[in-house]
């Protein structure tokens, strides 16, 4: 809203007068910005406060342009239970900065949990019938006019799921053997077709809007069907697979009124404008309160860090972000056709739902993000010294928290470090890019990351470093402590549908950076390539100590390649088809294992390629719950142990106290007391 003069004059001869102590402006969904924003409830005339946080920016504004830049005194804008719509992303710039000693504050009201929200309501439901069940329905003219189109929706607070085919489980890309032209090309060329079987995509009514959600490897790929061909068992799309698919990927299809048939769907026909939904029981369209995205962000801090103008000494306290959206870009002119139906991996290109750029000393502090189309909140370039604090991210599109970039920058300011993610509780992503990450780390360097939970993502839980082999980096000193991260590659129990995932997963050189004292448990890949500490291609200088690492599906730790790494002190237990795992020997020296312990009842040992050695192993402890002496992948512990490897490790119960339990604390008289192993206190693992 327009602010007239005499209002922004007031204004300024409101904070004039007040006393050079902390000021407070208030909003309220109840408050009008033709008021001072002055008192939280509405008294008389003028008085009372604001209707959107964007007026109360404004009002800051004017106070230090008439202030020449000084605050004077520290600013409190205090918000007042409720949602507040907002019809596009709300902005910070640089002339929203606070000052060291007059920070400012957006922050809830006492008791309070306002959530601040980019979605639409959806209200004016009517009883129709489609697809031959009682349904509810609304007209959205924005959408057939081709100006709004969403992938979400949310309903009594809780999102619902878009009518798809199978309702629960995943068909197969199969029948490859029948198109020998399938098996042509490098594996990183997409397709823009693909076959199924028997009759899973046949016989349905109209899939022009449908999609076609596919995994493959670690990446999924969202593909706009363009026709069936029902004699020929192939499915044709107008975007192509990020990689070649293989024979057995799991897919679904989703939005088509033919697939509308469970309780808790819904299908938007873009084309007609309209929206179809199958209430759950007990719903009522009277007091129903549903909502949509239609914005792709719900706050953007936009600082200019290397031209100067950073956003600073900002604090967002107890507010919530909600109902955003991520959508693929529309072909630039020029841009190659078909477009890619993805990303080469992490889902690397989706933003925050909560964006910076060139913003410093600022916090988030008993935030939630949830309901959203997109990651949770982004660090880009340029933000340092920031503190995101106690805050949860669930119910994502992607994944959790993004800090950094893909790209090294040179000039200092623009480089993104020294952040702190504390005691905060990341789950539940990957409802829209399954390849989304629970809190992902570019060019980024000495960033402290502790004292989380993060879990059901259907890939990685931690991705520090984004530089593939010995190339140079800007990854150092980050450490990674005392978190607790579980149930990866499955969320609630659905999958693993991914491959090549790790409850932290590393790539190129990162010296100083620390990975310890966390719980990494409950790791799962569909094909390859569940472990839980996963260092990928060039993976170098890094030190994994005193981590408990259980039940995964693939082996405890695994490095592809890399030097110079360091896993000394941890528990390995419970890995499904391996312990550890090194798949590329180098000339150099791989990794140093020494004084871990390696308990497990299935698969083998070691897997991977040890035809050389250079690696260092020793003062280790290893025990299968058989008792049998273990193959140290072909070789007996004599013949490995002339290899000079594990010359002073023993093969013996470790003795934990309860394993079956999951307590893998060792016991007072535990043989691996003897090789040096030291325990480790874990009671403090996890968001506190």
């Amino acid at each position: 809203m327009q602010k007239s003069p005499a209002v922004l004059a007031t204004l300024i001869l409101l904070f004039t007068l007040s006393p050079a102590h902390a000021l407070t402006l208030y909003v309220s969904p109840t408050g009008n910005d033709t008021w001072l924003g002055n008192s939280p409830t509405h008294t008389d005339g003028t008085e009372g406060p604001f209707a959107t946080i964007a007026h109360a920016r404004d009002a800051i504004r004017a106070h230090k342009k008439e202030n020449k830049g000084d605050l004077k005194a520290p600013i409190n804008v205090v918000i007042a239970n409720g949602t507040y719509f907002q019809d596009d992303t709300l902005g910070f710039t640089p002339e929203d900065t606070g000052q060291p000693d007059a920070p400012i504050t957006y922050a809830a009201a006492p008791d309070a949990h306002p959530v601040l929200s980019t979605g639409r309501r959806i209200t004016g439901w009517k009883t129709v019938q489609a697809n031959k069940r009682n349904a509810w329905s609304v007209d959205l003219p924005s959408v057939q006019a081709g100006k709004w189109y969403f992938r979400e929706l949310w309903i009594n607070g809780q999102r619902r799921t878009r009518a798809r085919h199978p309702n629960t489980g995943y068909l197969n890309v199969t029948g490859i053997d029948k198109h020998k032209e399938w098996n042509q090309g490098e594996w990183t060329q997409g397709t823009t077709w693909f076959p199924f079987a028997g009759t899973d995509l046949d016989g349905t009514d109209d899939l022009s809007q449908a999609e076609v959600i596919v995994f493959d490897r670690w990446v999924e790929s969202r593909l706009p069907i363009e026709s069936v061909d029902e004699k020929r068992r192939v499915v044709n799309f107008t975007k192509k697979s990020v990689f070649k698919l293989e024979a057995n990927d799991p897919y679904y299809v989703e939005n088509a009124i033919t697939y509308l048939d469970q309780p808790g769907e819904w299908f938007l026909d873009n084309k007609a404008g309209t929206l179809f939904y199958l209430p759950m029981p007990g719903e009522n369209p009277a007091d129903l309160e549903a909502f949509a995205p239609a914005a792709e962000q719900v706050m953007r801090l936009s600082g200019r860090a290397v031209e100067g103008g950073q956003i600073e000494y900002l604090t967002f306290a107890g507010l919530t972000f909600s109902h955003s959206e991520w959508d693929f870009p529309k072909p630039k002119p020029g841009e190659p056709k078909p477009q890619k139906g993805g990303f080469g991996q992490a889902a690397i290109d989706v933003s925050g739902a909560v964006f910076a750029e060139g913003v410093r000393n600022c916090n988030f502090l008993n935030c939630k993000f949830t309901h959203l189309g997109s990651y949770g909140l982004e660090l880009r370039a340029g933000c340092s010294n920031n503190t995101i604090k106690s805050c949860e991210f669930s119910d994502l599109g992607a994944g959790g928290i993004k800090i950094g970039e893909g790209s090294q920058r040179k000039e200092p300011a623009g480089q993104t470090h020294s952040n702190t993610i504390t005691n905060c509780h990341i789950h539940h992503g990957g409802y829209l890019f399954a390849s989304g990450i629970g809190l992902w780390m570019g060019q980024v360097y000495g960033n402290h990351i502790s004292h989380n939970h993060i879990h059901d993502f259907y890939y990685t839980g931690i991705s520090t470093g984004w530089t593939w082999g010995y190339a140079p980096t800007s990854v150092k000193n980050n450490t990674i402590e005392f978190n607790e991260i579980d149930h990866i590659g499955t969320r609630d129990g659905d999958g693993p549908i991914l491959s090549d995932m790790g409850g932290i997963y590393t790539l190129g050189a990162q010296p100083g950076t620390q990975i310890r004292n966390n719980i990494f448990h409950d790791i799962a890949a569909f094909k390859y390539g569940g472990w839980g500490i996963y260092f990928d291609e060039g993976s170098a200088n890094i030190t994994a100590e005193n981590n408990l690492v259980y039940r995964t599906t693939h082996g405890g730790f695994h490095q592809h390649y890399g030097k110079d790494n360091i896993v000394k002190n941890n528990i390995f237990a419970l890995g499904r088809d391996a312990q550890i795992q090194r798949t590329r020997p180098e000339a150099h020296q791989s990794f140093t294992f020494e004084n871990n312990i390696v308990y497990w009842s299935n698969g083998n040992l070691l897997a991977g390629d040890w035809s050389t050695q250079n690696v260092v192993f020793d003062h280790n402890t290893y025990w299968h719950t058989n008792g049998k002496e273990p193959n140290f992948d072909k070789w007996t512990l004599k013949e490995w142990q002339s290899k000079k490897l594990d010359e002073n490790s023993i093969i013996a119960n470790p003795d934990f106290t309860n394993p079956d339990q999951n307590n893998f604390t060792v016991k007072e008289n535990s043989p691996a007391l003897k090789t040096g192993f030291k325990p480790f206190d874990l009671s403090k693992v996890g968001s506190q």
